[in-house]
């Protein structure tokens, strides 16, 4: 979501002239998007913050905007950090924008031509903001307040301009993006309208969403993502613990049980979709026998990717009352313990890839190789000498890591235009 308010703020400040600059000494406008959902994302938050008073000090006139989660009470943070010209609600580009409109201009900052940007191979297109779900642990809520839907008109136009200047895959984005729709008080569209209505637009090549919830992913929504062959499959569900008390001191509205149940059926509704989750170790209160219940579900229901976070207290948060009683190099050990489990699984699904051949959407160049992704997000690197920026390549593996694919294109590509199902050798 942040990097979402990124692109819209980017493309804020470079319609009003402004350019970007990797030196912030040069800088006429620093805008530092923020993220608290841990404890070491507060810090860094905090770091970048004190290293831009050096800023303040060599360019007195240039605007400091912070926006984004670590924005609570404005009043105290600019107590706390003078040096900051403007602190903007999560997702408040508008406001943030209409900041710099104004400050800009009565400092007269002389805006230079922009120069083209390189044509967006994916987006980021957030469908909803904020969460009605309260789980204790979780500072989203308290942040980004109680979801609230984007009407579906704006979103397949926002969706149809990033197309227009050439991206082909989008991310429909929400804290909980399953829950779409639910906050209006009449029935309307949900989840499963938005990827239709997505689906119909001509060059849309690939469509993912993001984050769901296992409470509300809905039987219609895995159906529409069995029934549509432009959107991926895959799925983002966090189950963040494995033992049912823990899951109810966390304020999740589901069982083990249930969580088992529905990814059993998705992957009976989506033959050969990959499944991603998200764990907590060290959650206040978990046993050694609770955090080894959470073991074992990953070790039976071998998701290809596991986000692991070892607990935080976030202040004002329900869970932040509870004593923090697993000490912190007991959450690294069962941190370390997952992690080596998870390795071994996902090294044994890819494994599985070898020697096939992956349609693979080109995102760019990293580690001097095309890196790209496949309709089941994994990411594959591969050499070629031509141009495969935004290309759809197929590629045949030659070598599976736990994280990622390395292979080799095979003779011509996958057709750059086209309506049809991106074809996929995966399991």
């Amino acid at each position: 979501m942040n990097s979402a308010d990124a692109a819209r703020t980017r493309r804020g400040l470079e319609a009003m002239g402004f350019c970007p600059t990797r030196d912030p000494l040069q800088a006429d406008v620093l805008v530092l998007i923020t993220c608290v959902v841990r404890q070491s994302a507060e810090d860094k938050v905090i770091g970048h913050l004190s290293s831009l008073k050096n800023v303040k000090k060599h360019t007195p006139a240039a605007l400091i905007i912070v926006m984004g989660c670590f924005v609570g009470d404005a009043a105290v943070l600019q107590e706390r950090f003078p040096h900051v010209d403007a602190f903007v609600q999560p997702s408040d580009t508008d406001t943030l924008l209409n900041f710099v409109k104004d400050r800009s201009a009565a400092a007269a900052f002389i805006a230079e031509p922009t120069q083209p940007r390189q044509r967006p191979v994916t987006a980021l297109v957030p469908i909803s903001e904020g969460c009605d779900h309260h789980c204790t642990y979780c500072i989203v809520t308290l942040r980004r307040g109680p979801q609230r839907s984007r009407p579906l008109p704006d979103i397949v136009t926002e969706t149809q301009q990033w197309v227009n200047m050439g991206a082909r895959q989008v991310t429909l984005l929400g804290q909980n993006v399953d829950a779409y729709g639910q906050d209006w008080s009449s029935a309307g569209p949900d989840l499963a309208d938005v990827l239709q209505a997505v689906h119909e637009i001509d060059g849309l090549w690939r469509i993912r969403f993001l984050t769901s919830h296992p409470g509300d992913m809905s039987a219609r929504v895995i159906d529409t993502v069995a029934a549509l062959p432009r959107v991926c499959p895959h799925f983002e569900l966090p189950v963040q613990s494995g033992d049912n008390t823990v899951l109810k001191r966390m304020g999740r509205n589901y069982t083990v049980e249930s969580y088992r149940a529905l990814i059993a059926e998705i992957r009976e509704r989506v033959p050969g979709c990959s499944v991603a989750t998200d764990v907590i170790v060290g959650f206040p209160g978990e046993t050694p026998d609770q955090f080894r219940a959470t073991y074992d579900l990953l070790q039976q229901l071998r998701f290809d990717a596991v986000h692991i976070a070892k607990y935080s207290p976030r202040p004002a948060t329900a869970a932040a009352k509870l004593e923090d009683d697993v000490p912190a190099e007991e959450k690294e050990r069962r941190r370390a313990l997952l992690e080596a489990l998870q390795t071994r699984i996902a090294g044994e699904i890819n494994a599985a890839l070898l020697n096939r051949g992956l349609e693979v959407l080109t995102e760019g160049r990293r580690r001097r190789r095309w890196m790209g992704r496949t309709v089941t997000n994994k990411i594959v690197f591969f050499e070629d000498s031509a141009d495969r920026r935004g290309q759809l390549v197929n590629v045949r593996v030659f070598w599976a890591g736990p994280w990622s694919l390395v292979g080799e294109p095979e003779d011509g590509t996958a057709p750059q235009c086209r309506n049809e199902s991106p074809a996929t050798s995966e399991p």
